[in-house]
């Protein structure tokens, strides 16, 4: 194995996550979360289904990936650890993939195992998808990091600008979160029109998923603008090409995942759009990983008073 051959795995990795991510979402709008009944890692207490109905092969499907993603991840830990020194921020990253790829798998079991699945309500389910989404976003950022370092990239280090960019962090993982949350609304408490959606999302009586659906987009409307705000404001204090890319990335990227999330409202969450609004998220937030790298790997530029004295 070599070092282009490992950040090709570690490309290969990334990938894979996004789709499994992708087609997990695919699991819960097609009501196939509980295609293997309540067995794991087993399905329906088999290694491989016999005769499997549309929603087995969906769920089985999703297992599969996720166990050749999990493989994959522990290949990328074993030779990060064979190719760099100790102490690399590779094999650091590739620890933290590691173990929070075990962690999803964990998640996913508990919501199996739990019944967390399918016609399931509960505020515990609410919880544990939001959980869930913010264990991916880490997961997507610690992936996304073993390949910036094995490329010698470069190394963040802390400054007066990791403040703003914790900010963007939070707001992006409470986003993700009421999104998975509100997706799991829409799910399971479609509305008839537009219209409708509007009343039972106002209603006092609503399921709460129902009321909470409401938060997400006004979320994301104030919590997405203060994202470009800071992703500019660090663009305009360095000369940094790394920087500025990211920044304008981060930048387009979110006003297209606005854009999907006003279609995907408008025509009251369709699958398609769903799953188009998920990925794009997942855009969004490396982006916004790789924009904190470079923005907090610059040397903070002097100001006109110090560099005059």
């Amino acid at each position: 194995m070599t070092v282009r051959r490992f950040q090709q795995l570690c490309i290969a990795l990334l990938v894979a996550t996004v789709l499994v991510i992708v087609w997990g979402a695919f699991v819960r709008v097609t009501g196939s979360g509980a295609g293997c009944a309540d067995h794991w890692p087993l399905c329906n207490g088999e290694l491989v289904p016999r005769a499997p109905k549309l929603q087995t092969l969906i769920e089985f499907t999703h297992r599969v990936t996720s166990g050749a993603t999990g493989l994959l991840t522990l290949a990328v830990f074993f030779f990060a650890r064979r190719l760099f020194p100790a102490g690399s921020p590779v094999r650091r990253a590739a620890l933290i993939s590691l173990v929070l790829m075990i962690l999803e798998g964990a998640i996913g079991a508990l919501l199996v195992k739990r019944g967390l699945v399918v016609k399931d309500a509960s505020a515990e389910r609410a919880f544990v998808v939001g959980l869930h989404l913010c264990n991916t976003f880490l997961l997507l950022a610690a992936q996304v990091l073993t390949l910036h370092f094995a490329r010698d990239g470069v190394v963040p280090r802390w400054s007066s600008r990791a403040l703003p960019l914790g900010l963007c962090f939070l707001v992006a993982l409470c986003l993700g979160a009421t999104g998975a949350i509100t997706g799991l609304g829409d799910t399971l408490f479609p509305a008839a029109s537009l219209q409708e959606g509007f009343v039972q999302d106002l209603s006092s009586s609503a399921h709460f998923l129902v009321r909470l659906r409401i938060y997400h987009p006004a979320l994301a409307v104030l919590g997405g603008a203060l994202i470009v705000y800071i992703a500019q404001y660090l663009r305009g204090l360095t000369s940094s090409q790394q920087v500025a890319r990211w920044a304008w990335a981060l930048t387009g990227l979110y006003l297209l995942q606005l854009s999907v999330g006003a279609l995907n409202l408008y025509l009251l969450a369709p699958a398609p759009i769903q799953l188009t609004h998920l990925f794009l998220a997942d855009m969004v937030w490396l982006s916004l990983v790789m924009l904190a790298v470079h923005a907090l790997a610059e040397e903070p530029q002097p100001s006109l008073a110090s560099a005059a004295s």
